[in-house]
């Protein structure tokens, strides 16, 4: 598939799609931040409400291999537009939402349409790109995901402490229906499907699994503490500092993301993936210490976001060797093993924080890294075996 657009318009595309993970990865984490407010309002503990974050990365996980497999002849334009239109229908939703129940239907909904589009404009970047520009074009458009984090959720968690939660989530629809407005403006893109069938028949590969099991278990390490930080550093830092915090932890994944890059291409996936499960392991152990003083809690989130950052980038290069033929169909999986090891890591904390309280959290996060990197020990073998490429499912781009 060739489309010829000149470099401006390839930016314009480009920055269009950014715009939209920009607004779909702050819904996706601004809820951390306003946790103790959004259970105050809906009148649940902190532990509850923290499962709209578990609502929201598990259905992401289950809805985003599932659009991809059955709208796959679709022009790449309506997928975009339905998704974003049905992630504002979502926004909407929370924002007049009085229970627990619908606010939670409502993040259901969201998460559907955040699935629908981001897993969308990185096919649509891809396709829109040389193969020597590619990278470049996919990390335009995960820096909206990344700037997001840095800006857009302390932003967030600060308007909400001033206007309330329900402020956020109008603003963040109002975000949605900018980028749906510009929409029309990107080039009809259709590419070849891989079906249901294919994507299970990746899962159905021993190596593709092991490789997979580590994201989920390094996810879930993640976002046991991360779901549930304003609570646990709530003692030095709420309100304004809280932001400052977020930044802190954005910042850090940022800051991780890149340097994996580097090191991975230099030392191998390998030793970075160990030294990232390693450290979080180490940060997250030591959580109870670090609440004790506003510079410990700033360190942490620091420290928690870059060795959390250096995990993906070593996971996704792991794919491409062990499924070469099907790796795109292996990297969509990976993006729903993200979601599922949110959604087991948000319950999981909230099962901690109601049952054994806020001190058992960050060890337990520690031993689902730990968990991680044992596992991450049985995907040494740089190729699949012959067995697994005579059965191998058809190359799926």
């Amino acid at each position: 598939m060739t489309i010829r657009r000149s470099s401006n318009d390839r930016l314009g595309v480009l920055l269009v799609l950014a715009m939209g993970t920009f607004t779909v990865g702050t819904d996706g984490f601004v809820l951390n931040g306003l946790l103790p407010v959004i259970a105050a309002d809906l009148h649940v503990t902190e532990s509850v409400a923290g499962q709209l974050t578990t609502v929201f990365a598990l259905t992401y996980a289950v809805a985003s291999p599932l659009i991809a497999a059955f709208t796959g002849g679709w022009d790449r334009r309506w997928l975009l537009a339905g998704g974003m239109a049905l992630f504002t229908i979502g926004m909407a939703g929370q924002a007049l939402g009085t229970s627990f129940e619908v606010v939670a239907l409502a993040r259901l909904l969201a998460a559907i349409g955040a699935a629908a589009f981001q897993s969308t404009a990185y096919v649509l970047a891809g396709a829109l790109s040389s193969e020597e520009r590619r990278g470049r074009a996919l990390a335009t458009v995960a820096a909206g995901m990344s700037v997001s984090m840095v800006l857009g959720v302390p932003i967030g968690v600060l308007a909400g402490n001033w206007f309330g939660w329900r402020a956020v989530m109008w603003g963040i629809g109002v975000a949605a229906v900018v980028v749906a407005v510009l929409i029309p403006i990107l080039p009809e893109v259709r590419v070849p499907a891989a079906g249901l069938r294919t994507r299970l028949a990746v899962l159905g590969r021993p190596p593709v699994v092991r490789v997979l099991l580590v994201t989920v278990f390094g996810t879930i390490a993640a976002f046991t503490v991360f779901v549930y930080l304003p609570v646990l550093v709530a003692p030095v830092a709420s309100g304004a500092t809280l932001s400052w915090v977020l930044v802190g932890s954005g910042a850090g994944q940022v800051a991780g993301t890149a340097v994996a890059g580097r090191a991975t291409d230099r030392l191998g996936p390998a030793k970075v993936r160990a030294l990232s499960l390693v450290g979080t392991a180490v940060v997250l152990a030591a959580i109870d210490v670090a609440v004790l003083s506003l510079p410990g809690v700033l360190l942490l989130a620091l420290l928690s976001g870059v060795f959390g950052g250096m995990l993906m980038v070593p996971q996704q290069h792991r794919l491409f060797t062990v499924a070469p033929d099907v790796a795109t169909v292996a990297l969509g999986l990976n993006g729903s093993a993200i979601y599922v090891g949110g959604a087991l890591g948000s319950a999981l904390g909230g099962a901690v924080l109601a049952g054994a309280g806020p001190s058992w959290v960050g060890p337990v996060a520690a031993l689902a890294s730990v968990t991680a990197l044992a596992l991450s020990v049985t995907t040494a073998s740089p190729t699949t075996s012959p067995r697994s490429a005579r059965t191998a499912t058809p190359p799926a781009r």
